[in-house]
């Protein structure tokens, strides 16, 4: 018998994402007027981005999802994404 030899993929350790309002030296204030902000937290194709992308904790992305509705129903941000002219 021929003896095989599996290979292994090597494990990637990735660094633990840290929620940018949870930082006490930057603590950028969760609002429906901060467009910005909150653009930052929506996908090219309009959807909200997941926790898991954005390294926010639970508590924060609720607020961020909470405050990017509020400015989509104010037509501060777009339910769809950019609109190409």
């Amino acid at each position: 018998m021929i003896n095989k030899t599996i290979k292994k993929k090597p494990r990637v350790t990735r660094f633990k994402k840290v929620c940018l309002f949870c930082k006490k030296d930057k603590a950028a204030e969760i609002d429906y007027k901060n467009i910005e902000l909150l653009s930052r937290y929506v996908s090219s194709r309009g959807k909200i981005v997941s926790r898991r992308i954005s390294g926010n904790c639970a508590k924060h992305q609720r607020k961020v999802a909470r405050e990017i509705k509020r400015a989509r129903f104010l037509s501060l941000l777009s339910y769809t994404g950019e609109i190409i002219s």
